[in-house]
């Protein structure tokens, strides 16, 4: 338990004297689960992903179709709202950016937000720039392997901090929903899930904005 203390305060130190550990945060090497309500059981067969609202076409593809969409992997840092915060995860999956260079999807330029949807009825909104940006990921791995089911399995939106990228804006973790299942592209902003019950609705983390 000593040597383990000992190589997460190291561990620390070197992440705060590179800039990289946000104030009121600190490092762990675990992956705490939180979230609220059950945990649902993937079903491949009945799987499916919706993008609508403000955009020039809906798109749905199922589990097979999905993971043949074009994928990016993505080294970040993470930092969860209850204060915890880990480092250097790889995240692969699909990158909103890359659906729209490529041209599988075209959202119309009314849109200003983003709302993801998850099972249960569970959401969250972001800032459409934020959603676009190379730092959120609809992500289907984590660290080489398909993300548990406690952390979002078969698919959730990640967000987090990548060194080197301090222009881009970088939202606590419940920004990015577990067990995502559509996105609406929105004219206006509306308040997700953890917003509606208090929590900060932009939620930058070197800003500190936990709570609104």
């Amino acid at each position: 338990m000593f040597n383990m203390d000992g190589d997460r305060r190291k561990e620390e130190e070197r992440v705060r004297s590179e800039g990289r550990l946000p104030p009121g945060q600190s490092l762990t090497l675990k992956f705490p689960v939180l979230h609220y309500g059950p945990v649902p059981v993937f079903n491949a067969a009945a799987w499916d992903f919706r993008v609508w609202g403000e955009v020039e076409q809906e798109k749905r593809w199922d589990w097979n179709e999905f993971n043949q969409l074009p994928r990016s992997k993505i080294k970040m840092d993470i930092h969860c709202v209850t204060r915890w915060s880990k480092f250097d995860t790889v995240w692969e999956g699909v990158s909103l950016r890359s659906l729209v260079d490529s041209g599988l999807l075209t959202i119309k330029p009314t849109a200003t937000h983003v709302m993801q949807h998850a099972e249960y009825g569970f959401t969250v909104n972001l800032p459409l720039e934020v959603a676009l940006a190379e730092n959120f990921l609809l992500a289907t791995h984590l660290n080489g392997i398909p993300i548990d089911a406690d952390h979002g399995y078969p698919l959730r939106g990640v967000v987090g901090f990548i060194p080197g990228h301090e222009g881009l804006e970088t939202p606590y973790f419940w920004k990015g929903a577990k067990w995502l299942r559509s996105l609406e592209f929105m004219p206006r902003d509306r308040r997700g899930f953890w917003e509606q019950a208090g929590y900060h609705n932009r939620a930058d983390v070197w800003k500190e904005e936990r709570f609104g």
